[in-house]
């Protein structure tokens, strides 16, 4: 595996180009990746995301790119996945957002919408900080490795992910609730954040993920 090579896949709706530039910022070599054979050998995989969930994982199922199973090949194999966004919701079983769609099911759990509370705005958007949770696992908390508690990152969203193993949960939000806004299990990690929007945090995070 070359130590600074990234696989970025490219759904159809996901924020590719300000994603890659950071990446190459960091000193990454960028791969776009639009369909399975794009991925044959496996590597460090990024699964950006924006706009809704259903047409996301339209673009994954298509048949003729083959993405949703080449991205669980990638997870049998022990390689890192990083979803951002749309793309870490995309890992769980499914979402309930304009409907009731399917996910990867990579990791147990729904995507649901914020609670309508008195004074709570939604969509979430703008910064907000982030709390680590404590992981007993080796290799727990990657991403967050040099990154302190209270950290700000940047968020724009309506749903979040409700995980089915809290164990699955690395770091939490307060909006109304306090929310995964990371997870990560074994190879697997996902940040409803943006991390190329935010700034230092955000750079620490995924020059973590190209150390992986």
């Amino acid at each position: 595996m070359n130590t600074n090579e990234i696989y970025l896949v490219d759904s159809g709706t996901g924020n590719l180009h300000s994603v890659e530039h950071t990446l190459l910022t960091l000193g990454a070599q960028v791969k776009l990746v639009r369909s399975a054979t794009d991925l044959h050998g496996g590597g460090r995989v990024i699964l950006p995301g924006v706009g809704a969930f259903g047409k996301f994982m339209q673009g994954l199922n298509a048949p003729q790119a083959g993405l949703a199973q080449a991205l669980a090949a990638i997870v049998q194999q022990g390689d890192p996945l990083l979803g951002i966004c749309v793309g870490m919701q995309a890992l769980f079983e499914g979402s309930e957002e304009l409907g009731d769609f399917a996910g990867l099911g990579i990791l147990p759990g729904k995507v649901v919408r914020f609670p309508d509370l008195p004074g709570l705005k939604i969509p979430h958007t703008g910064w907000n900080q982030l709390t680590p949770r404590a992981q007993t696992k080796e290799g727990g908390n990657l991403l967050l490795d040099g990154v302190p508690s209270g950290a700000y990152a940047y968020f724009n969203h309506s749903y979040y992910c409700a995980p089915a193993r809290q164990e699955d949960i690395s770091a939490v939000t307060e909006h109304g609730l306090a929310f995964a806004s990371m997870v990560q299990h074994d190879n697997v990690m996902g940040v409803q954040f943006h991390p190329e929007k935010s700034q230092q945090t955000g750079l620490k995070l995924l020059a973590n993920f190209i150390k992986a």
